[in-house]
């Protein structure tokens, strides 16, 4: 009858019946099982695995051998002089049979998250989608040559006219001046990355466009690397705007594979590479019917934001659930509206809306009025003061040619007066998400 006492005991004597000769040929010393607290040494055969191990049913090794059994969780394999030590613990660990096997393979290692180098695809591991995206054009093939030669944002005779002002009166030296402020404003160090969303309540109120021009004078000043976030799937034309040749993963995608303890290096073979130390993660790969829910969204952000001084998050339009949570998440907002009665009417109910809102809402906001024909159809003075009155600061985005084209922005063919917008929004903005509420 077995003694409860010495339960391990009675447990190797009973194996030694099980004991058999190692077989001929076999390469290696042969493997001694741990002594028991007693003392006893039972016979070799008491390594072998017992009925529902998961080495039982192994089939046999090169030279029709069976290969030795995997040690059990917590087990070293072999000790000093060929023989395994005895389990450690109170009781000298679990009988042999009770011994949980965790998939102790002796070659066998959990399976990493990815590290990918470059743009590399990761292997799918747990929690990950099992399919790599493949890599879309941007802009469709057959429409790559239905665009035309860039325009500059102003004619000429504009451009020389100012040219000649410049050279007669004083303004070079105001431009100079203003430059260099914004300049100051915009290259303040952070020490934590700052998130600043942008916006409208309809589509075509220009947001991607606002978005482009603030991200791409973050990342011409700043030294620290820059995000631009495409949270709007709806086919958005923020990658275009920036001039990105091909898409592959989305920000759907990433949420479910970035991982707190990747490095910079890692997080980048996810994303589209822009200039000027910029990244893109877009929103859907120009496809009718891409999703990007809330958690999807938050645990992008959550992962990326600390990678990146600023990040500019293109948001879907409001009242969009998405869009809801990117202005509560972020440090500074950005509403765009076009320069139309509509539009701005639109945007003063969204401003007097958010005044029932904590008071930071408002006091971070600012307002873009874009103009998207020479002659727009409403007052821009009246406008600005309007909605100036309901607390946001208000800036107006002029007519530019080169912007209402719609292809890639390039900053060398703004108007000037258009970068001088650009430079004085993206400074009030960044100073918006310094300050504290």
């Amino acid at each position: 009858m077995p003694n409860a006492e010495n339960w391990q005991g009675d447990v190797l004597r009973d194996l030694r019946g099980a004991a058999q000769p190692p077989a001929q040929g076999q390469a290696g010393p042969p493997q001694q099982p741990p002594a028991g607290p007693a003392g006893q040494a039972p016979a070799p055969g008491a390594g072998a695995p017992a009925p529902g191990h998961p080495q039982a049913n192994q089939a046999p090794g090169p030279g029709g051998h069976a290969p030795a059994p995997a040690p059990a969780y917590g087990y070293p394999q072999q000790g000093p002089g060929g023989a395994a030590p005895a389990p450690a613990g109170p009781q000298g660990g679990l009988p042999p049979q009770a011994q949980p096997y965790p998939q102790a393979q002796p070659q066998a290692q959990p399976q990493a998250q990815p590290q990918p180098r470059g743009r590399h695809a990761p292997a799918a591991g747990p929690g990950q989608r099992t399919r790599t995206p493949d890599s879309k054009p941007a802009v469709d093939r057959q429409l790559s040559g239905a665009g035309r030669a860039p325009r500059h944002g102003e004619p000429f005779t504009a451009r020389a006219l100012r040219a000649v002002r410049r050279t007669v009166s004083s303004s070079a030296a105001r431009e100079v001046a203003e430059a260099t402020r914004a300049a100051e404003l915009l290259q303040q160090p952070v020490t934590t990355g700052r998130q600043i969303a942008v916006t409208s309540i309809r589509g075509g109120a220009g947001k991607s466009t606002v978005a482009a021009l603030l991200g791409t004078t973050y990342a011409h000043y700043r030294q620290d690397p820059v995000l631009f976030v495409e949270a709007d799937p709806a086919l958005g034309s923020l990658p275009i705007r920036l001039g990105a040749e091909s898409l592959r993963w989305t920000t759907g995608d990433v949420a479910d594979i970035v991982e707190p303890q990747m490095s910079l290096l890692d997080i980048t073979g996810y994303l589209v590479q822009l200039r000027d130390n910029a990244w893109l993660l877009p929103g859907s790969q120009g496809q009718i019917g891409a999703m990007l829910d809330t958690p999807s969204y938050e645990r992008a952000m959550v992962a990326l934001r600390r990678y990146f001084g600023v990040t500019v998050v293109d948001c879907e339009t409001l009242p969009a659930e998405v869009a809801r949570v990117a202005l509560s998440a972020s440090q500074a907002r950005v509403l765009a509206t076009p320069a139309t009665l509509d539009g701005v009417s639109s945007t003063y109910a969204v401003l007097q809306w958010m005044q029932g809102l904590p008071p930071h809402m408002l006091a971070s906001t600012s307002v873009v009025i874009t103009e998207q024909a020479p002659h727009c159809g409403v007052d821009l003075a009246d406008a600005v003061r309007t909605l100036e009155a309901a607390g946001p600061s208000v800036h107006v985005l002029p007519y530019d040619r080169h912007l209402a084209d719609g292809g890639r922005i390039r900053t060398e063919l703004l108007a000037h007066s258009t970068r001088q917008t650009a430079a004085r929004l993206a400074a009030d903005v960044f100073q918006l998400s310094q300050k504290r509420h």
